[in-house]
């Protein structure tokens, strides 16, 4: 099972890599991680997605509430939430191609945010399946790069992660 983990952290040097350590260390794998300081500089907030069973989601919230670092973890899909992942997608755009990209791109509620003589880069925002269904409604072939940033998520009505 999928599981969304968001973590309340130091925002000191080697923080992250002892997360991921621990993770490593004990064979579980991270599937997308998201990392940003919060408005209190002296904390960040790091988002990961990965998949288990109740069994191995409890081990790894144990693990990650002795390290040091971590403030506060909350395993986001044991509630109601919110997700978002961003992607750039740079896609060869020529002649009569260009008007159809652009209508794909209104349709997903994208926005075109570079344009050269052969190539439109993309940036789209939604849930990991919104941006897969982007990329297969694209010609074959005409995908030059995509980046996304990992799943962001928050709780959804008063739940906070906060001291």
């Amino acid at each position: 099972m999928r599981r969304i983990i968001a973590i309340l952290m130091e925002n000191e040097p080697g923080a992250l890599s002892r997360v991921v350590g621990l993770f490593s260390q004990r064979g579980y794998n991270i599937d997308t991680l998201t990392v940003a300081p919060t408005e209190d500089r002296t904390l960040s907030r790091l988002t990961l997605t990965t998949t288990g069973d109740e069994k191995i989601i409890e081990q790894i919230t144990k693990q990650l509430n002795k390290l040091l670092d971590v403030v506060k973890v909350v395993d986001l899909t044991e509630g109601t939430y919110i997700e978002r992942e961003l992607m750039l997608i740079k896609v060869r755009a020529l002649g009569d191609q260009r008007a159809e990209i652009k209508r794909c791109t209104d349709i997903f509620r994208g926005q075109i945010v570079d344009v050269s003589a052969t190539s439109y880069t993309i940036q789209v925002a939604g849930e990991g399946d919104k941006l897969d269904a982007f990329i297969t409604t694209l010609p074959e072939g005409d995908v030059v790069e995509v980046v996304r940033s990992g799943i962001s998520g928050i709780a959804r009505g008063e739940k906070s992660l906060k001291l």
